[in-house]
């Protein structure tokens, strides 16, 4: 039974509050069709009820409802962005220049790594998963999290990440809270997966499920794109909404109440991520970072990778594309790539940190996009060319805010192997491969040899349940005592 935790009154109507999941929870009251048009009118946007005389009762309702979630004062705010970036682009800024990178030596690794378990022996790390993209790229009907990765098993994205997080709460004797954005498209689906998949072995008190916000799309004329007749044209306001998200869905009040102090941000479709990895925490806290980046080389000029810069005496993002051929091809004398490190979206934030920036104004990213739309006649038309324009808040616009930036290197051969492509480069064929390499090199380091084909790659599947092994020690501690697989079939080794 719902309990009630209070009403507030909002203009004409009544907003009733609810205590949901330990939180209360406010439901806006219906809103009525003259209040729409007056809001809708103040702002130049009547023409979103152009189509009310031909709509259902339904229908009215769900646009009546669509109308009273948007902040029209938000919109008035892209229109004045968009107005601005059609006109003209800022090039004033000053060059940017390659952000300073710590590479992890062994002496520092083994030093940092303690520190980091102390954190999470002490119960302060959280981990907090990005998870709102379907697999449509990808041919799958679902969140992307549930596509089947695993190289034996098939096991879902979901999966390795979950287990992961439960490994490191049996390692540490404590209980890791783990934080997943879903979108409104994929919550639904992505709760179902976790409790068809009986948690992944999770206790379900310690996930905490929350939404990404959704921002509508504008025209050349500023104008809301609606969809269809009954529906405003929206998508998902970019990782940037993370925090108000957070703040939102009171995420961030419960990463307080559990005493968490620092929490570790990934992406659902890299399989490889060292999920909390104790030698980055370590030198996070060690430098007493408000952020830290873990930062790769990139494989070639083109790699689409955010570089991490520096510019103006703070360190910033600056999205591949914002790059000249120039600078994209620049080298050092040693050959390497000038702008060489790029960030794969795997952060460590301080909750503090977290907390100050999340009623911060975001800026606004714009992209010029196919949006699908409703004619004069009322039917959708899907465009051949760009029509429309979406907004997006990106996460690293949060770099220049902190007061220490720590920009980590790591392997991308034991850390990142996405699944972004159907097929090519990262596609399920290469993360898999990728997959079966990495634990190939951790038989390697326990003295175990593997059948290898004629390019020296483990000519057989593996597949390690991230909660039986994490670390080559610990695979060589499981197999010590027990028989050794057999090495002359699919390898796949998990927690029974």
């Amino acid at each position: 039974m719902e309990t009630k935790c209070g009403d507030k009154v909002r203009g004409q109507g009544v907003e009733t509050s609810f205590i949901d999941n330990g939180r209360c929870v406010t439901y806006p009251s219906r809103m009525t069709f003259d209040e729409a048009r007056r809001r809708l009118e103040a702002e130049s946007q009547g023409h979103v009820l152009r189509f009310w005389e031909q709509l259902d009762d339904t229908q009215r309702s769900n646009l009546l409802e669509q109308i009273s979630t948007l902040d029209l004062g938000l919109v008035g705010r892209m229109r004045s962005q968009l107005g601005d970036w059609l006109k003209s682009k800022d090039t004033t800024a000053a060059e940017p220049e390659p952000a300073g990178v710590v590479k992890l030596a062994d002496d520092r690794r083994a030093v940092a790594t303690l520190r980091g378990e102390s954190a999470l022996r002490a119960g302060e790390v959280g981990v907090l998963l990005v998870a709102g993209g379907q697999g449509s790229r990808l041919g799958f009907d679902g969140p992307k999290g549930a596509y089947p990765i695993g190289p034996v098993s098939d096991a879902v994205l979901f999966y390795f990440h979950a287990r992961k997080v439960l490994a490191l709460s049996k390692a540490y004797d404590t209980t890791v809270p783990f934080y997943i954005m879903t979108s409104a498209s994929n919550d639904a689906a992505t709760r179902a997966c976790f409790e068809e998949h009986k948690w992944f072995g999770l206790n379900p008190e310690a996930v905490f499920f929350f939404k990404q916000g959704m921002w509508p799309a504008l025209d050349a004329e500023g104008r809301l794109i609606l969809e269809a007749p009954d529906r405003l044209f929206m998508s998902p306001d970019g990782h940037g909404g993370t925090l108000s998200a957070l703040q939102t869905s009171g995420g961030l009040d419960d990463m307080v109440r559990r005493g968490l102090s620092t929490i570790f941000y990934f992406q659902v479709d890299n399989p490889l991520v060292e999920v909390a990895d104790p030698a980055f925490i370590g030198m996070h806290l060690f430098e007493e970072a408000e952020l830290s980046v873990k930062v790769c080389a990139k494989r070639d000029p083109e790699e689409g990778l955010g570089m991490v810069v520096q510019r103006d005496g703070r360190c910033e993002m600056i999205e591949y594309t914002e790059l000249t051929r120039e600078q994209k091809y620049r080298r050092r004398e040693d050959g390497s790539l000038y702008f060489n490190y790029g960030s794969v979206a795997i952060h460590l934030f301080q909750l503090d940190f977290l907390r100050r920036e999340a009623s911060v104004e975001m800026p606004m990213h714009i992209a010029h996009k196919k949006i699908p739309f409703c004619g004069d006649d009322g039917k959708v038309v899907k465009p051949d060319k760009p029509n429309g324009y979406k907004f997006e808040k990106f996460i690293f616009d949060h770099l220049p805010h902190a007061n220490k930036v720590l920009n980590v290197a790591f392997d991308r051969a034991d850390e990142f192997s996405p699944v972004k492509n159907a097929k090519g480069p990262d596609s399920p064929e290469t993360c898999r491969r990728d997959l079966i390499a990495k634990w190939g090199r951790w038989f390697d380091a326990i003295g175990i040899e593997l059948p290898r084909d004629a390019g020296g790659h483990p000519a057989i599947p593996i597949e390690i349940d991230p909660f039986y092994a994490r670390t080559p020690a610990q695979l060589r501690e499981r197999l010590r005592d027990g028989p050794l697989p057999d090495l002359n079939a699919p390898v796949w080794l998990k927690e029974t």
